[in-house]
Parts: C-alpha cells; sequence; structure tokens
C-alpha cells in the first residue's frame, strides 16, 4: 500500500466502489464513481501499488508531459473521501469513501484484503459496489438497475434482492464476498446495458445508477451535465436505429417484450408509492441537476426515470373520464349485443421471452460479469441480478 496523505477521521462513512473492465459494460459504473469524485472534489489519500496486482502488458502505463518533463501513469486502484455538508438536504453530514480503479490481473485476494483493511481503519459502515453488464434491454426504455446483496437481513431492511447467481465471476463478486466474511455489509447495485450499443461511454446508465444509490443511501447528487448528456446519448441511438430497419425492428421486439413484463408494476399502489416517495425527498429549493425520487428534477422526457428495486418509474395514467351514456344504435344487425361493452383484457404473453436481434456485444472489457449479477441474462453472461 502507497500512502499518499493522512487517513482522515470520516463521519457515517460508507464506501462506494467501482472497477473498469469485465464488471462495467460501457464504462457506466466507473463514470458514476468518477462523476461523484468530480462533484464532490474527493481528495485522493492512498493508491494500491500496481506492481503486486496488474499485468502491465495488459494495463499498459501511459506516459506524459508535465511542463515539458515526461511522467508515467500506472494503472492502479486510488481510494478517495469525499465529505458532502448535506447529505439528505437536511443538514446532515456524510463521508464516502471512492474507490476507482482497474480489476486486478492477478492476487485478488490480497487485493480485496487491501481494501477491507481501508474500510475497517476508516469505520466504513457499508460498501457499495457498482457494475454493469450488457442485456437484452431496449435503450428506449428507463434503465433496469438491480440491488442484491449475500445477507438476508440487510435484503430485508433495504428492500433488496438476495444473490442467487451461479458462474464465472469478476472482482465485484469476489470483494463482496470477501465483504461478507469479514462481517463488512455489502451491497452491489448493477446497471444492464443495451448489448447493441455497449460501446462506452452510457450516460443514461451512469445516471441510473447514480440514482439508485440515492435511494439506497439517502443522498442529494448533483448531476451536473449528466442530464443532458444522457438526453443526447439517447437522441444518437435513436438515429442510428433508424437508419437500420433490422435494429429498428428489434428495438421494436425488445420494448414489447418490456413493457409485457413491466405491466404488474404498473399498478394503482406501485404508482402511490413511488409518488409517496417523492414527496418525502421533494425539495422545494431544489433545482435541475439534482436527482429527486422521482427522477431527474426538471427532466421533460420520462424515458430517463429509473426502474427501482421496488417498482418501475412509470408516468400515473390520465383520470378516467365520465362515461356517457351509450347510443342506441339503429340497425343493429345483432339485438343481443350490448353497445359500449367491455374490451376483451387480454395482453401479450411474451413475459420470459428473449428476443434475438442483430447488434453484438461490445469487446472483452463489456462481456456480461457474474457476481452481483441479474440472473436473466443473454447467453454468454448473466443479465438482470447480482450475485453477491
Amino acid at each position: 500500500m502507497i500512502e499518499l496523505e493522512g487517513v482522515p477521521e470520516l463521519i457515517d462513512p460508507v464506501m462506494v466502489a467501482a472497477f473498469e473492465g469485465w464488471n462495467d459494460a460501457g464504462d457506466a459504473a466507473s463514470a458514476a464513481v468518477a462523476h461523484l469524485d468530480r462533484e464532490w472534489k474527493g481528495e485522493v489519500f492512498a493508491a494500491l501499488d500496481a506492481e503486486d496486482y496488474y499485468d502491465f502488458q495488459v494495463n499498459r502505463p501511459t506516459v506524459w508531459l508535465d511542463g515539458g518533463v515526461r511522467k508515467i501513469t500506472w494503472p492502479t486502484t486510488r481510494l478517495s473521501v469525499v465529505r458532502i455538508a448535506d447529505a439528505n438536504g437536511k443538514g446532515k453530514p456524510r463521508d464516502l469513501v471512492l474507490v476507482r480503479g482497474i480489476e486486478p490481473s492477478m492476487r485478488w485476494r490480497s487485493f480485496c484484503n487491501e481494501i477491507l483493511g481501508f474500510a475497517h481503519e476508516l469505520g466504513v459502515e457499508m460498501l457499495v459496489v457498482l457494475g454493469a453488464l450488457l442485456g437484452d434491454t431496449p435503450h428506449t426504455r428507463p434503465v433496469p438497475v438491480s440491488g442484491v446483496t449475500s445477507d438476508p437481513d440487510l435484503a430485508s431492511r433495504l428492500d433488496l434482492e438476495e444473490t442467487r447467481y451461479e458462474g464465472p465471476t469478476g472482482i465485484v463478486g469476489i470483494l463482496q464476498e470477501a465483504c461478507t466474511h469479514a462481517g463488512v455489509p455489502a451491497v452491489s447495485l448493477w446497471a444492464a446495458v443495451p448489448h447493441y450499443v455497449s460501446q462506452p461511454p452510457n450516460p443514461k446508465a451512469t445516471l441510473a445508477l447514480l440514482n439508485r444509490l440515492e435511494d439506497l443511501l439517502d443522498l442529494r447528487i448533483p448531476l451536473g451535465e449528466l442530464s443532458e448528456d444522457a438526453r443526447a446519448w439517447q437522441l444518437g441511438v435513436d438515429q442510428l436505429a433508424a437508419e437500420d430497419s433490422e435494429v429498428a425492428e428489434y428495438v421494436q421486439s425488445l420494448e414489447e417484450a418490456r413493457d409485457t413484463a413491466d405491466l404488474p408494476e404498473a399498478s394503482g399502489e406501485a404508482i402511490a408509492r413511488e409518488f409517496e416517495r417523492y414527496l418525502r425527498r421533494r425539495d422545494p429549493q431544489a433545482g435541475p441537476g439534482l436527482a429527486t425520487d422521482g427522477g431527474v428534477a426538471d427532466s421533460r422526457d420520462g424515458s430517463y426515470l429509473r426502474d427501482t428495486a421496488s417498482g418501475r418509474t412509470r408516468p400515473p395514467k390520465p383520470a378516467p373520464k365520465e362515461p356517457k351514456e351509450p347510443k342506441e344504435p339503429k340497425d343493429s344487425k345483432d339485438p343481443g349485443r350490448e353497445p359500449g361493452g367491455p374490451a376483451d383484457p387480454k395482453g401479450p404473453e411474451a413475459r420470459g421471452q428473449e428476443a434475438k436481434g442483430p447488434g453484438s456485444a461490445g469487446g472483452p472489457d463489456s462481456r456480461k460479469p457474474d457476481a452481483g449479477e441479474p440472473e436473466d441474462s443473454p447467453k454468454d453472461g448473466p443479465a438482470d441480478g447480482s450475485e453477491g
């Protein structure tokens, strides 16, 4: 371990981590931690020794000039701290320990022990690992975010899923398992990135992860230009899809499957629950650029509202109109049939169906992760849940 500065004394600290590579489709997770570090001006206080964990032929160092002097930046994992003076809009301060780096090439158990050593020394109350995976999800719908843990009590208390994942794992799964053995509460949040547009960046998935992190930790996260970036990203993908009829048809099939799967979440009870959560967190002083319980403040596009673990955010249905008196048909050929009768309520039965499309996943760093990931994933990896 390389000590860069003295370890600060923290207030109710929570550690938030993300790692580039296999568990970071579209760079969505690492970009979320980078956003927190940038918005709250994080101060780096430690870094892991790159010699111990990285293969420099896989993750090469970079050379840059500083006032004419050549310097080298080595691939590593750095820890920084941010203090939030008004964490929940009620004047309560809180600290976050941000862990951002590259998935190590070797000695994963030692790597996790170093991270947990810092968590213990700093009095970290919980560790939250962010991840992103490829999934059969349309870019036109809210990004699904799954919150999972291997701790049954934590799952019940925070309304999370207990992980049931089995299969190949990445550093996210190893770190979460290490937390379980060390007695440190740990949660992983996974955003599903459309596999047909996996190239980074994906600001819409990053925004969804930050929104979910807000709900989990009861924080108010300044979004800066992230909302506009997400809107521009979706418009760009819309244009690309419109230029290819095969892709457009595939996206439509994903939309239909997604909408059918979301039907149970559109109940009046789910909508009422989401609205109550919005009212509890609503701040009259908040302006655009702050995430709220209903999504992005002052957002005109409902497609940027997030999916939550307790129910997906959907626009409320309009109030029903007063029924009109049915008119008697003049010359009805079927006198036994009542005009204005109810329509057949049967709907599509596409839940759980997998749509196969023309798109292909990205490079090796955007493969679907394992640990802490969703269970209903494409054939090459998990896509909707998490190992933990």
